[in-house]
């Protein structure tokens, strides 16, 4: 004796695979959202309407003339080489992770010659993305953002 093929069984089929379907986009959307360290607006619309802010104040920034090129030295620590920028101006820097669990990391400097700055403290192993600020002593800041490896 054959067993038909009822609408209930064609039911139970399309409600079983829909619900996997939905379970494992659920479990991928977790993974994705938990392991998104990026950086986000609060709001766009806001963003949007101080986007052209941002374009003067790159444009103020440009006409400094001030240059830095970050790299890492063997032992770990950040090394910045500047150009045109004034004597005395602080240096500052906060790493964080593009990917993966949220990790941010506040960087100091000292001046090791007249265009090199080194970090007091290194900078752990693994991708990193720098944000460099520049102060002078008279207020002007400069800054830049960099993927460190």
């Amino acid at each position: 004796m054959k067993n038909e093929f009822t609408g209930k069984h064609m039911a139970v089929i399309i409600v079983s695979g829909s619900g996997i379907i939905i379970a494992v986009n659920l479990y991928m959307a977790t993974l994705a959202v938990r392991g998104f360290g990026g950086v986000v607006v609060e709001n766009s619309y806001v963003a949007s309407q101080e986007f052209n802010g941002w374009l003067e104040a790159a444009q103020r920034q440009a006409s400094l003339g001030w240059t830095a090129e970050m790299s890492r030295s063997d032992n770990g620590h950040l090394v910045v080489k500047t150009a045109s920028i004034p004597d005395d101006s602080t240096l500052v820097a906060v790493a964080r992770r593009p990917l993966g669990k949220p990790e941010n990391t506040r960087l100091s400097f000292v001046k090791s010659t007249s265009d090199n700055h080194v970090s007091l403290k290194p900078l752990a192993t693994g991708r990193w993305i720098v944000r460099l600020t520049i102060t002078a002593p008279d207020g002007r800041t400069w800054s830049s953002e960099e993927q460190i490896q």
